[in-house]
């Protein structure tokens, strides 16, 4: 198995940084979907459109690719031995941080479909700055490596 991820090494990281960029576009679009459903009644026209797009995000953009990052991630993460290195170790508690904010994304989602809104516009604002902040620290530890 070792020489068949040595081979197809750069094209697993091309795929994994491509849906990285997938997931990451989902997870700053879902809260700003979030911002503008909260603002139609519930059970409207509108409300069922926020929720079919939410949805639509959901199933085509957001589960698909974090699974594929996940599954490409580990096979790249095996490939190098990172498992036994201190940088992949931070990097994978925030990636384990950044896929609980997706399943919380989709709880909230679901909250919004059965009508509830329990935060504020401001609040899902301040949330949607959570994958940008947590992306450039995941960066600077596959690059830099500080540890």
């Amino acid at each position: 198995m070792n020489e068949i991820l040595s081979m197809l090494y750069l094209w697993l990281k091309a795929a994994h940084l491509i849906f990285v960029i997938f997931w990451m576009a989902g997870l700053f679009m879902l809260p700003r979907f979030f911002v503008y459903h909260q603002e139609s009644a519930v059970g409207s026209q509108e409300d069922a459109k926020w929720i079919e797009r939410e949805g639509k995000l959901r199933k085509i953009i957001l589960n698909p690719s974090l699974v594929i990052v996940w599954v490409v991630g580990l096979l790249l993460a095996y490939n190098i031995d990172a498992f036994s290195q201190g940088w992949f170790h931070a990097k994978l508690l925030f990636v384990l941080a950044l896929s609980g904010y997706h399943g919380w994304m989709i709880g909230y989602s679901r909250k919004l479909a059965s009508g509830e809104r329990t935060m504020s516009d401001k609040g899902l604002r301040l949330v949607n700055e959570v994958p940008g902040i947590t992306a450039a620290i995941i960066v600077i530890l596959v690059i830099v490596k500080p540890f």
